[in-house]
C-alpha cells in the first residue's frame, strides 16, 4: 500500500511539472508571437518606458540648467572611441547632458561606401524615424545615405550605398551603432519628446576635440578629408563635456 501511494505521488509530482513546463513554454511561444505579430505604437513603447527613462533624464538635464524636453538635441558618436555623447539645449544653447558607452559599432575608421561592407557611416545625419518594433529592441533610423553620402557616391561613380543605419539596443552590430537596451530607451524617449527633427546625429571616426593629428586609414577616398575637416568643426562648436 505504502509503494502505491509512492508511485501515484510520484506520478503526480510529475504531472504537475509538466503542466508546469508546459506552461512555461506556452508562455515563451505566445511572447515570441506578439513580438513577431504584434506591432507596438511609439505610444506604446513610451507608456512601457518612458516614465522610467524621464525620471533619469530629468536630474541631468536639470544640472546643465535645461528644460526637459529640450529643443535641441546632438548625439555625437565616436568610433574610436566607443563613446556616445548627448547634448540638449533650448534658448541658452547646447550642453553636455551625459555619454554611454557604445557596445558595438562594426567596420574600422572611415566612410561607409556600399551595401554589405559592415561600415558605420560617418558624417552629419539626422533622425529619420523612431522603431518600436526592431529586432534590437527599439531604434532610431538615420538618414543615411544623406545628400553628401549620394553625391560622393555619384562622383565616384558607386550605387547601392546601403541603407537603414540605426541606433538600437543590444550589443551586436552590423553597421548601426548598439547602445544596449536601456541607453537605447533613453535615447528613444529623448528622441519622441524632443521631436525627432529636433534631433542631429553626428558620426565620427574620432574626438578631432582631442586628436587633431588623425592619420587618414589608407583605403579611405580622398573626399574623406572633407567631410572630416566639416565634423571637426562641429565638435569644436560643441561645448566641452
Amino acid at each position: 500500500m505504502k509503494r502505491r501511494k509512492t508511485i501515484l505521488l510520484g506520478l503526480l509530482m510529475a504531472a504537475l511539472a509538466g503542466a508546469w513546463l508546459f506552461r512555461e513554454r506556452m508562455g515563451i511561444g505566445l511572447n515570441m508571437a506578439r513580438q513577431r505579430f504584434v506591432k507596438r505604437t511609439v505610444d506604446d513603447r513610451l507608456r512601457e518606458f518612458g516614465g522610467a527613462a524621464r525620471q533619469r533624464w530629468a536630474p541631468l538635464f536639470k544640472a546643465g540648467g535645461v528644460i526637459y524636453p529640450p529643443k535641441k538635441v546632438v548625439f555625437l558618436a565616436l568610433k574610436n572611441e566607443r563613446v556616445f555623447e548627448v547634448y540638449g539645449g533650448n534658448e541658452t544653447g547646447l550642453h553636455f547632458v551625459r555619454r554611454f558607452p557604445i557596445l558595438a559599432a562594426s567596420g574600422t575608421l572611415g566612410p561607409k561606401l556600399r551595401e554589405g561592407d559592415r561600415q558605420v557611416p560617418e558624417g552629419i545625419y539626422e533622425i529619420e524615424s523612431l522603431n518600436p518594433n526592431s529586432a534590437y529592441h527599439v531604434s532610431l533610423r538615420l538618414n543615411y545615405p544623406n545628400s553628401f553620402d549620394r553625391a560622393q557616391a555619384a562622383k565616384d561613380g558607386r550605387t547601392n550605398l546601403g541603407s537603414d543605419i540605426m541606433i538600437h539596443g543590444k550589443s551586436v552590430s552590423v553597421g548601426c551603432i548598439a547602445l544596449g537596451d536601456e541607453a537605447v530607451e533613453e535615447l528613444f524617449t529623448l528622441a519622441a519628446d524632443a521631436g525627432a527633427g529636433n534631433v542631429s546625429v553626428i558620426v565620427s571616426p574620432t574626438d578631432f576635440r582631442t586628436h587633431s593629428n588623425f592619420q587618414t586609414p589608407g583605403d579611405c577616398p580622398i573626399w574623406a578629408m572633407e567631410l572630416w575637416q566639416e565634423i571637426a568643426g562641429r565638435l569644436v562648436a560643441l561645448p566641452s563635456p
